[in-house]
């Protein structure tokens, strides 16, 4: 493996086609795609500022480096990636990307990142300014996670999440099959026309949600205060724990619920409008 330390690099394709490459405290300047069409790179205490770093590569380690802000776009269109210990700070960072592999890694401006990516484990990151995030992506397994943005995970598929605090308005449309654990979800619309969410120990706030799912399950949830609406035309299994301030017209299945302030059905209720909603304590 070819060794590169303690040297700068600026302007177009400067590594471009390497195979085996090691760089350790190398700096790439304001450019493009410095290291594109690359395989078997390992980057040490690296720093980035130009974009397009690592398109069409096929396996990359990157540890304890930093992408500044204007290292945009840096991970498209490759597979077999490994990130540890480093700074994100430039948007769009994944996208069309597989086998992706992050630990201990902070995004602070996440806006558009991991968009159309498969088999992606996340690790103790923080992603914030995260709108549209993981858009269009599908196998995911995420633990000790926090993230600050709005309409995540839309049109996700194969989604598990354990240990999270997910602050997104509009988070989990259209997904399908997610599964989340002992999560903190905040924001208003959860979920909605998602199938085959399930949420296990979760706390829900934000208004009206959870509508229009199909094949909803809650297991022992809790909903704050503002959490009001819930459930309308979704198909449902709900074990809630405490109280909630509203129901409103789910569809059919049950909902095993401690207290609730209302329960709203009306004329605008769809067939086969047959629910079961149980009020008190739950065992």
């Amino acid at each position: 493996m070819k060794e590169i330390i303690n040297q700068e690099f600026g302007g177009e394709r400067p590594l471009y086609r390497s195979d085996g490459l090691h760089i350790t405290s190398v700096t790439i300047h304001p450019g493009e795609s410095s290291v594109k069409e690359s395989r078997n790179i390992i980057a040490d205490r690296c720093r980035f500022e130009g974009k397009y770093v690592f398109w069409e590569n096929d396996g990359v380690l990157c540890r304890d480096c930093l992408f500044t802000e204007s290292a945009r776009s840096s991970v498209w269109y490759s597979r077999n990636i490994t990130f540890r210990n480093c700074r994100v700070e430039a948007p769009k960072m994944f996208r069309r990307a597989c086998n992706i592999d992050i630990e201990n890694v902070q995004i602070p401006h996440g806006e558009e990142t991991f968009w159309d990516c498969s088999s992606v484990k996340l690790r103790n990151v923080q992603i914030a300014e995260a709108d549209y995030l993981f858009m269009h992506s599908s196998d995911i397994d995420i633990q000790d996670y926090r993230q600050d943005g709005n309409y995540s995970f839309q049109y996700a598929d194969n989604v598990v999440i354990h240990n999270a605090v997910i602050n997104s308005k509009d988070s989990f449309w259209e997904s399908q099959y997610c599964t989340l654990y002992d999560c903190e979800i905040n924001g208003e619309y959860l979920g909605w026309y998602s199938k085959n969410l399930r949420l296990v120990r979760c706390r829900i706030t934000g208004t009206q949600p959870l509508c229009y799912c199909e094949n909803l399950v809650l297991e022992d949830c809790t909903f704050g205060d503002d959490a009001d609406l819930a459930f309308e035309y979704s198909t449902i299994r709900a074990t809630i724990c405490g109280h909630v301030v509203s129901i409103k017209n789910p569809t059919s299945g049950y909902i095993r619920v401690e207290s609730v302030s209302e329960i709203i059905i009306d004329d605008n209720r769809k067939q086969p409008a047959d629910c079961v909603i149980e009020v008190g304590g739950n065992d």
